[in-house]
């Protein structure tokens, strides 16, 4: 719930129109509409879901509709979520055997259950970023492998070598989403037992090192577990990921912000974060996790929002070393 308000909900069957690609076995679109009692900026809330701008399971169109593909408990499914012209209602279109999942926990997808009010700014940039995007809520997707194991992907290696394993493993090992967007271009995820079948080969030409496959391996083999956890306060669901060797701070923060829509679940041990936390809240470019920690203490609750809002001010330092170096084992 955001605010004061109580979100309202609608939700019915709908004909897909003329114009809409032919639809697969999955049937017809299932829809329902989210009226979240305050704005909502579709981008800023489901952007953290996206892996890169080639990520074969998200999509957002120059109309301001974004698409996703999941695997949820009831099977795949693929969601199209679009806002209205006031950005204060969001509409859910969903295909396939997950829909009526996806579209039970829309509201939580698009921020319902956030509360951006309890949200009080102690930083002068902290309180313009927020001003200027009163539609920021934090997600949550009630998946844990959804996020887990892209972030287990972005564990030591540059972004665009996560993404590019992200993108090669699920379009070969996925498959194409229900739907309208069927067709190649959106895929669902591998179930658990699809990746655990990746041929060692297959990991290596994705450029994922033996030590990141291995924790993908070790973490599908208790998948249910693992999933079981969205029913647990985020620092509980946190202790059972770390259980999995492989999974550290910086993998189960990462996973909970977005499966959990953790308020409070900082990103430590990242090579970026503390400087740019440290130079706009401080002026102290070489902040390390310790110095960020506390920087963040006045938003005990709440860290992780005030994080976002941070990177969200563009005030970051200027770069001043090169880039993180690129090994693609795939191509050794």
């Amino acid at each position: 719930m955001a605010g004061r308000f109580a979100p309202r909900t609608t939700r019915t069957d709908v004909r897909v129109p003329s114009g809409v690609p032919r639809q697969d076995a999955a049937g017809a679109a299932r829809v329902r509409v989210v009226v979240p009692g305050g704005p909502v900026d579709l981008g800023l809330v489901l952007g953290p879901l996206r892996r890169g701008p080639w990520d074969p399971t998200y999509r957002a169109l120059p109309d301001g509709s974004v698409w996703r593909a999941s695997l949820t408990p009831a099977g795949p499914g693929t969601l199209r979520v679009t806002a209205s012209a006031c950005a204060t209602a969001v509409r859910g279109e969903a295909w396939g055997p997950g829909a009526d999942w996806l579209l039970e926990r829309l509201p939580d997808l698009v921020g319902c259950a956030d509360d951006p009010a309890a949200f009080v700014p102690r930083h002068r940039a902290v309180a313009l970023a927020r001003h200027l995007r009163p539609g920021l809520r934090l997600t949550r997707t009630g998946l844990v492998l959804e996020s887990l194991i892209p972030s287990v992907l972005e564990q030591k290696v540059t972004a665009d070598e996560a993404y590019r394993a992200w993108r090669l493993l699920v379009r070969k090992f996925g498959e194409p989403a229900p739907g309208p967007a069927a067709g190649g271009r959106l895929w669902v995820m591998p179930s658990p037992r699809a990746w655990a079948l990746i041929p060692s080969w297959e990991w290596h030409r994705a450029g994922v090192d033996d030590k990141r496959a291995a924790t993908v391996l070790r973490a599908v083999r208790v998948a249910a577990r693992l999933e079981e956890s969205v029913g647990m306060t985020p620092e509980a669901a946190r202790a059972r990921l770390e259980v999995v060797s492989g999974i550290g701070p910086w993998t189960s923060a990462e996973t909970v912000q977005r499966s959990h829509g953790a308020a409070d679940a900082v990103t430590v041990g990242d090579l970026h974060l503390p400087g740019i936390v440290g130079w706009v809240l401080a002026g102290d470019r070489d902040a390390d996790d310790e110095v960020m920690l506390s920087l963040l203490e006045p938003y005990a609750g709440q860290r992780h929002r005030a994080a976002r809002l941070v990177l969200l001010s563009g005030n970051g330092p200027a770069r001043r070393a090169p880039r993180m170096y690129r090994t693609d084992i795939g191509r050794l």
